[in-house]
């Protein structure tokens, strides 16, 4: 006779708490580009424009990792309502995407999309960047509840090339500063992302695993 496995508990807000959450969450994500606004008009920065690049740049990938973790989390502490802040930190992925992209078109290119695309062509950790960023277009613009429901299944599967974005956020990460020979943040990031994928792998291949040992068992 087996003993039953411990039944975990799931700590649900209210709807008014969920909102407030939502809020604040909202608020937090938003304020590192209100910070980055603020000193650039000051004139704080000695480069603004390398400023604005690299704080647009590593807020994405701080976002895109806080995105990733949502599903580990709510699997590890049976908190489902999680869920729900996906959709806005995935957003927020985006949001900081495009304005590091916007940044790179504006201040290297002025706006001209010919030579844009050269750079590009040209080098590799702004042709994996611009790839990554492709990528996130999708999934941005099916984001909303009407998507949802139009794609139906086609949705998640769409969905899963935020598996693709984030390696490829990561050798962008690691190839801008290995210019410099620095990289204690990218091997720091990439461990993180690898270990949210890595879970991900895992639980996939423990479900592929199960209905293989419950026949085994029976």
């Amino acid at each position: 006779m087996t003993k039953n496995a411990p039944v975990r508990t799931s700590i649900s807000p209210s709807p008014k708490q969920l909102a407030a959450i939502k809020s604040l969450l909202f608020v937090l994500a938003l304020l590192p580009f209100a910070r980055i606004v603020w000193l650039i008009v000051r004139q704080v920065p000695v480069e603004p424009v390398e400023f604005v690049t690299h704080g647009t740049g590593d807020w994405t990938l701080y976002l895109l990792c806080a995105t990733l973790a949502v599903t580990p989390l709510r699997r590890l502490t049976g908190w489902n309502w999680l869920i729900r802040m996906r959709r806005m930190l995935g957003l927020y992925v985006f949001f900081y995407a495009l304005m590091h992209f916007l940044t790179f078109l504006w201040a290297d290119h002025n706006f001209d999309v010919g030579a844009m695309w050269k750079d590009v062509l040209k080098r590799p950790f702004i042709t994996v960047g611009f790839i990554a960023f492709v990528l996130l277009l999708p999934l941005a613009a099916t984001s909303t509840n009407a998507m949802i429901k139009r794609l139906g299944r086609r949705w998640a599967q769409l969905h899963r090339l935020i598996y693709v974005v984030a390696p490829l956020a990561i050798l962008h990460y690691w190839w801008m500063k290995a210019g410099k020979h620095n990289f204690e943040q990218p091997i720091v990031w990439g461990t993180v992302v690898a270990l949210l994928l890595g879970l991900r792998l895992y639980w996939s291949w423990s479900r592929s695993r199960s209905p293989a040992t419950s026949r085994s068992v029976s």
